[in-house]
């Protein structure tokens, strides 16, 4: 497509990205592999720690699933079942108590009605079919020189930046609820399991970091790119 062969995308947007994008990954595996060797103080894997959350603050239960891969761990608020990857529910380190914890702390901001949550989900609707418009749009728009379909695109592109934006608070958030809520199951034994925890959700936060500057830069070069077609 055009911005490939643009300078200014691959000096404002696509070299930006990628030493962003790259350095995050890197930092996150890093992370991840050094507390994924320590085990926890409370001796539980991950799926074990969900259990004790359930059972020692006023969440209400939901089913608990085993999905393939490594850090595939996810809340689904459609099914209302956490999934957590084998590493994640099955390890007893203190990477795999952490992330179980950010899911329940997702769970938690459903069941408590996170006005973050509202927000983001007031998106959901028109992100089913923002892309695929966006992007048209925005191809066409420049193909054919026509600024009026480029700015409806860039429209469209806008709810995108708008719901990864939003995304991040979201996911701050669950991490600090899920660190509240091994506070409160006592699974935070030792302060290498607070260290670590606040490490490991502290890595994970940095890939919606990525995601939201990435978005805004393609937003801000899509504006300059119209601004200079009109």
């Amino acid at each position: 497509m055009f911005f490939y062969i643009d300078p200014v995308y691959i000096w404002y947007v696509l070299i930006p990205t990628l030493i962003i994008s790259i350095g995050v990954q890197v930092y996150l595996k890093s992370t991840a592999a050094k507390w994924s060797q320590v085990q926890n103080g409370a001796h539980v894997t991950g799926a074990k720690a969900a259990q004790y959350i359930f059972a020692k603050t006023p969440l209400t239960p939901i089913p608990l699933e085993r999905v393939p891969g490594d850090m595939t761990d996810h809340f689904d608020p459609r099914a209302n079942v956490v999934r957590l990857s084998q590493t994640t529910a099955d390890k007893t380190s203190v990477a795999a108590m952490a992330i179980a914890a950010h899911e329940l702390g997702h769970v938690q901001q459903y069941q408590t009605g996170s006005g973050l949550i509202k927000m983001r989900g007031f998106l959901l609707p028109a992100l089913q079919f923002s892309p695929t418009i966006s992007y048209i749009a925005i191809f066409f728009g420049f193909w054919f020189n026509l600024t009026g379909l480029i700015w409806i695109g860039i429209f469209f592109f806008g709810l995108m930046v708008l719901f990864s934006i939003l995304t991040l608070p979201v996911e701050i958030n669950a991490s600090k609820r899920g660190l509240r809520l091994l506070d409160e199951a006592g699974l935070i034994v030792t302060d290498e399991d607070r260290k670590g925890a606040r490490a490991v959700l502290t890595a994970a936060g940095l890939t919606y970091l990525a995601a939201a500057v990435t978005s805004i830069l393609q937003l801000l070069y899509y504006i300059s790119v119209a601004k200079r077609q009109g």
